[in-house]
């Protein structure tokens, strides 16, 4: 276990589309729980840290073994509030050189997932940061944006060749959208006001690793395939 860094689970009360998604049920445990425990398994972190400004989920993630230092104040947990402010919130005052951001949920991201990105960062020099992504179903170069009654490319378009939108989208560039599975950075570069930096790394989450509730029929999927395979899910054990 590397004590300078430290696993950050955020879990803001609020949530518009699947309301008190980060402890909704999941195969008998709060979502949350899920989170804490493959941070504990991976052996990486010091600590696991739970970044909340609801009382109940406070007491939910102590239950389950992280450490809620203080609430988060509220105008750090709105809808659009950006993430650089609760992640500075919770690392004020301490001295760890990585932190990672776990959120609640994606619940079948495992400990073995984490030490994945974890040698990925490690494995390019000067690497600021580590965040999963994968492949683009919708590629950009072929969306556009509104320009009055009209409509314009949303990309710059290559003067004198064949338009991006008018391309097989195999002869475009491959493209990748994170997903918000996880991320693990180096804390010098949140005094830059950034959570990833300017040296990010790729990480390919493996099958339903990336997987993250964010629509009620998400939440339904992820409790058929953990009803149907429950090793998918990090083991969780009786909270105290």
């Amino acid at each position: 276990m590397s004590a300078s860094a430290v696993a950050l689970v955020p879990a803001r009360a609020g949530s518009v589309r699947v309301p008190g998604k980060n402890i909704a049920p999941l195969a008998g445990h709060p979502l949350i729980a899920y989170s804490i425990a493959a941070a504990h398994q991976s052996g990486l972190f010091g600590a696991v840290v739970v970044s909340t400004d609801s009382e109940e989920i406070a007491a939910i993630a102590r239950r389950y073994g992280a450490e809620v230092p203080g609430l988060r104040p509220k105008e750090m947990a709105g809808s659009t509030s950006p993430d650089i402010e609760w992640v500075r919130h919770a690392l004020a005052g301490t001295d760890w050189e990585l932190f990672a951001i776990l959120r609640p949920t994606s619940p079948f991201r495992t400990a073995a997932t984490i030490r994945r990105a974890w040698e990925r960062l490690h494995a390019v020099p000067d690497a600021d940061s580590v965040r999963a992504v994968r492949p683009v179903r919708e590629h950009p170069g072929k969306m556009w944006r509104l320009d009055g009654e009209l409509m314009v490319p949303l990309l710059p378009q290559p003067q004198g060749e064949v338009p991006t939108h008018s391309r097989q989208t195999a002869a475009l560039a491959p493209v990748y959208v994170q997903d918000s599975s996880l991320e693990i950075a180096r804390t010098r570069i949140v005094a830059d006001g950034e959570i990833a930096g300017r040296r990010v790394v790729p990480f390919f989450p493996e099958g339903v690793e990336g997987l993250s509730i964010d629509y009620p029929d998400e939440l339904a999927a992820a409790e058929r395939l953990a009803a149907e395979q429950p090793a998918l899910l990090p083991p969780v054990g009786v909270p105290a």
